[in-house]
């Protein structure tokens, strides 16, 4: 013969049962919290990589044009074409 349970244990087995879906629902919430966290996280963490190769190119072609700059007879001529010096008697014409 089955045994029926009392309302004491009745009570007891629904209020742990409450407790245990309150438990894994707080446990759910938090696994998707991260998972999106860990998304945007990726999203950003490829960007960054992004910007990071850009500034290397960059870092490569300011570095080119010191090593250039070094030279004096290119950084002469750097300085007529970008800002327009010359040399004694000469005349600059800008031509648009």
């Amino acid at each position: 013969m089955k045994r029926r349970l009392t309302s004491k244990e009745r009570r007891r087995v629904v209020l742990t049962s409450i407790l245990c879906f309150f438990i894994i629902g707080l446990a759910v919430i938090s696994s998707v919290n991260n998972i999106m966290k860990i998304g945007a996280k990726k999203i950003e963490k490829a960007n960054l990589s992004k910007k990071l190769e850009e500034l290397k190119e960059e870092q490569t072609t300011l570095s080119d044009d010191v090593e250039k700059l070094k030279n004096p007879e290119y950084a002469a001529k750097y300085a007529r074409e970008k800002y327009l010096y010359s040399k004694t008697g000469e005349k600059i014409l800008k031509i648009d």
